[in-house]
């Protein structure tokens, strides 16, 4: 067990025999399928033949390009000036949009279709892949072109995807200038913001101004990327019929108006509870107002560093009482390198998990300090490796799954290891993990919902023209406001939180935060499903994740029992949080 992944199952190096056999392989599946759909996709005789082999050559083309293209994010995301990664990686976005040809011409096909039951009904292969082909269907009129789908396909290479790299570059090559212990240091962004959990309050505020002063030196370029990414969705969800960009995220998301607002409506109904935790905290630490400094400050004795070895042997143990699976799979992770977990420079922050479905493993990258926090975000990433090994015998077309499903096995597994901490610390060790608890629910409920609040805005604003620095600065503050309320020190905001966020810059994700309170909120209830129902809650657990891939996201909740479209739902989740708020102000 090392602190650096291996990448060796998926590729030895850019030069292997291996990784050149498949990249040819990538080109000659490109050029076989582009010409097989321009012979035969024209007419509809043996059109049960001709779905079936595009199913078949699209779940080994995508397995493929994914493998390929895994390695070389994975590689560039811890060596942001690795060069031979940077290259393939935009050989790859670039040379795979050369697929978008057959793929209109098969969405077209599939659109044309009258009588669609009837045809998913005449092919044991086609009905395997009913949510599929029924979701082309209904997407159809959002298609444009040919040449125009291929056109926008190509130019994205050198629009929003060439901007989200260069500002992944620029936060993950950020030197903060920092005085540290007497010293004047330069330190990677993303150990600065960890600061933020360090239990000396001069270190977290010398480690906040210091953030802050540093975006000083990307904020014109960040602007500029943001700006570009963001006027792109808005044109091209124009140009393809969709209401809004938000609209067009709800329909990828497999989501539903309805379901979105009734989330949202239990959000902004919670926010009074939230503000009265967050000014409790400030009173314990000493503050009239909580600043956003103290966001993420420790309160109470619990301050246990754990080793890696320590964080694994805990996560192991507690998965255990969940299930032997889960426990078994995240101890394979660890033991076989599947997480790089060092900070270092041209890193970059935070943490993921990245799937390759092809040799059915993930990589997890995270930045371990050695703090319960990071434990917890260990959890939290396994959580989603497990999530793509209970798809693992789904082919590639029926396990993809939409963005706000994505965070439900993980805030499963973070809430088991949390919830274990609970229990076996004493009071006044109980007040640490149950305030980080409650801070990490406020995160995905408060912080989030301002997330969301500023997204709004500024693609409202942008519609109009391109946003400077100050503007976008000004819209961030207005959202924290509006969603922390008299919660925080209004004081002491964070401006730049569009800048160190990389989900703003997602080209083709746009509104990238509801998910996450979507995740929790709908952890919280199957989570309580469990508590009453023990074991034999666990298979009906693994199957709902299995089936995450075909369904649309109201189909998985009746799947398990829940109608996501009842504010009941959501209000029940939020008040487990409001008995633990409850709990807190009583300690």
């Amino acid at each position: 067990m090392d602190l650096f992944w291996s990448l060796d199952d998926i590729y030895k190096s850019f030069d292997s025999d291996e990784f050149k056999s498949d990249l040819d392989k990538f080109y000659k599946y490109i050029e076989d399928i582009n010409k097989w759909s321009e012979e035969n996709l024209t007419s509809y005789d043996k059109c049960k033949e001709k779905i079936e082999y595009i199913i078949v050559n699209y779940n080994d083309f995508f397995d493929l390009f994914m493998k390929l293209i895994s390695y070389a994010q994975l590689t560039l995301s811890v060596d942001a000036k690795n060069k031979q990664a940077l290259s393939f990686v935009e050989k790859l976005e670039k040379d795979v949009t050369q697929i978008t040809s057959s793929k209109v011409k098969f969405e077209k096909y599939i659109g044309e279709i009258k009588d669609i039951e009837t045809f998913i009904n005449s092919s044991d292969l086609i009905n395997e892949y009913s949510f599929y082909i029924k979701e082309i269907k209904d997407n159809y009129k959002y298609l444009l072109t040919d040449k125009e789908e291929m056109s926008i396909a190509k130019m994205k290479n050198t629009g929003s995807d060439s901007w989200t790299k260069l500002q992944e570059l620029l936060t993950s090559t950020l030197l903060v200038d920092i005085e540290v212990e007497n010293e004047n240091k330069k330190l990677p962004l993303s150990v600065v913001r960890s600061m933020a959990y360090d239990k000396n309050e001069n270190i977290r505020k010398n480690a906040y101004d210091a953030e802050i002063r540093s975006y000083k030196k990307i904020e014109e370029s960040s602007a500029a990327a943001l700006n570009s990414i963001k006027g792109e969705a808005i044109t091209l969800c124009n140009l393809r019929g969709y209401d809004s960009v938000l609209q067009k995220t709800i329909i990828d998301s497999r989501l539903n108006e309805n379901i979105l607002n009734t989330l949202m409506d239990a959000i902004k109904e919670s926010l009074p509870m939230f503000r009265k935790f967050y000014n409790k905290k400030a009173q314990i630490l000493g503050h009239d107002k909580l600043p956003f400094y103290d966001l993420f400050a420790s309160v109470g004795e619990f301050d246990k560093q754990y080793s890696y070895e320590e964080a694994r042997e805990y996560i192991v143990g507690n998965f255990k009482t969940f299930s032997d699976e889960l426990a078994q799979f995240a101890d394979n992770a660890f033991e076989n390198d599947w997480i790089d977990a060092k900070p270092r420079e041209g890193k970059r922050g935070g943490a993921f998990c990245e799937n390759i479905h092809a040799i059915k493993q993930s990589r997890i990258l995270s930045n371990f300090t050695g703090n319960f926090n990071d434990v917890v975000t260990l959890a939290h990433e396994l959580g989603h490796a497990y999530h793509d090994y209970c798809l693992k015998d789904e082919k590639y077309l029926n396990s993809t799954y939409p963005m706000p499903i994505a965070e439900t096995a993980s805030i499963f597994c973070e809430t088991i290891v949390k919830k274990a901490a609970m229990k076996e610390l004493e009071e006044d060790e109980l007040i640490t993990i149950l305030e980080n608890d409650i801070s990490d629910n406020a995160q995905v409920i408060v912080d989030i919902y301002s997330r969301f609040l500023f997204e709004s805005e500024m693609i409202k604003k942008r519609e109009e023209g391109s946003l400077s620095v100050e503007e976008l600065k000004q819209i961030m503050i207005e959202a924290q406001k509006n969603s922390y309320g008299d919660g925080l020190d209004q004081d002491y905001l964070h401006p730049y939180m569009w800048t160190c966020k990389p989900h703003y810059y997602y080209a083709d994700e746009n509104f990238y935060n509801f998910p996450y309170a979507f995740g929790l909120l709908f952890s919280k209830g199957l989570y309580n499903m469990y508590l009453k129902e023990k074991e034999s809650f666990v298979d009906k657990y693994n199957e709902l994740l299995s089936v995450t891939g075909r369904k649309n996201i109201k189909e998985i909740g009746e799947f398990i029992g829940i109608d996501l479209e009842d504010i009941e739902f959501w209000r029940g989740s939020l008040k487990v949080i409001e008995e633990d708020i409850n709990k807190f102000m009583k300690i």
